[in-house]
């Protein structure tokens, strides 16, 4: 049984696994706090892909005597061999009592093996699913059980709903404001999707440039992935000088299966993609239901009806556009940031 004090820990374990927001990419943000006798003994957390895992650098930040100990963990701990050994035997050979889980692993090689190897061993196990602890990993979760990263759009226009002007210019609709804000949401993604038409008319880096989000000293770059069905990206454009770039070509008719783009990402370990495009590129997402969030930046502007449109997307019945809810909205510099999900979710 789960009481309230073991719910207080495993929200400290969630805050830690945060930590790990920007150096974690392909594996899920994972922290750990050991208490014996009342008093928390080591905290640990999931830093950088590769790295040690949130339960081991816990029993390293205890001295390694974690004997009788409960582990909080925010993610049921694995039990096979990667990139590091597996937590369940580490928990197990150090003497650990008590494994308190806040969600369960949805990688078919544990869900739920993890637990009953920790059982086998002698450990006891107590379960639940804390919503901060999943929501923490939609995009691990959505990649695992989807073969599909977690898609936010990202959108800026003006209050009438333009995104730039007829002749094309565009550049700093929103606030400064806004744009450092957008650095958040590039730093804690896995990749940044565009197309080949904003590389051509902007020729943006689409890199993470602020200190704060680095991990061990190191900016992550998350890598690039430019839908260009017919190959036009420039070899010296910007995009080329930070990160990791693929180029999604057309497999079929004239425009990149989207998709097919998806799945390929979710291959290499991307479990929240942003993408950063475009009118006609985000209204493909927002029109094929390829979208987990939309993060809207309003600017107190207005462009007229001769500049150009949020997304390029054309309805004839009302029954079949793109619907949304409100899941927060926040007032960014001078600018309003609104985040939409979908009404009924990819």
């Amino acid at each position: 049984m789960i009481d309230s004090l073991d719910r207080l820990f495993l929200e400290r374990a969630v805050e830690l696994a945060e930590r790990g927001m920007f150096g974690v990419a392909e594996n899920p943000r994972v922290g750990c706090i050991l208490v014996r006798d009342g008093e928390v003994i080591g905290r640990g957390w999931h830093a950088r892909t590769g790295g040690l895992h949130a339960e081991a650098n816990a029993i390293a930040d205890a001295g390694g005597d974690v004997a009788g100990a409960t582990a909080y963990v925010s993610l049921e701990p694995c039990c096979h061999t990667g990139r590091q050994p597996p937590c369940t035997k580490a928990l197990i050979d150090r003497g650990v009592a008590r494994v308190v889980g806040a969600m369960d692993d949805p990688d078919p090689r544990v869900a739920g093996r993890g637990y009953e190897t920790l059982r086998a061993g002698g450990v006891a196990v107590d379960t639940t699913n804390l919503s901060t602890a999943l929501h923490l990993n939609a995009g691990y979760v959505s990649r695992v059980t989807r073969d599909a990263p977690y898609v936010r759009v990202k959108l800026g226009a003006s209050l009438d709903g333009r995104t730039g002007m007829a002749s094309g210019e565009s550049q700093w609709i929103t606030s400064a404001a806004a744009r450092a804000d957008v650095q958040y949401w590039r730093a804690r993604s896995s990749a940044i999707v565009t197309g080949v038409g904003t590389v051509l008319a902007d020729d943006p880096a689409l890199t993470v440039r602020d200190g704060r989000f680095a991990a061990d000293g190191h900016l992550r770059q998350p890598l690039v992935a430019i839908a260009d069905s017919r190959n036009r990206t420039p070899p010296c454009a910007k995009v080329f000088q930070g990160a990791e770039v693929l180029l999604f070509a057309a497999e079929r008719g004239e425009r990149v299966d989207l998709g097919q783009m998806l799945k390929a990402l979710a291959a290499r370990g991307c479990n929240e993609v942003l993408v950063e495009a475009g009118p006609t590129l985000a209204g493909a997402f927002l029109r094929e239901r390829l979208w987990d969030e939309a993060i809207v930046y309003v600017a107190p502007k207005l462009l007229g009806r001769t500049a150009r449109p949020l997304a390029e997307i054309e309805f004839e019945r009302l029954a079949d556009t793109v619907g949304g809810r409100v899941a927060a909205c926040d007032r960014i510099g001078d600018d309003v940031r609104v985040i939409l999900k979908p009404d009924c979710p990819s």
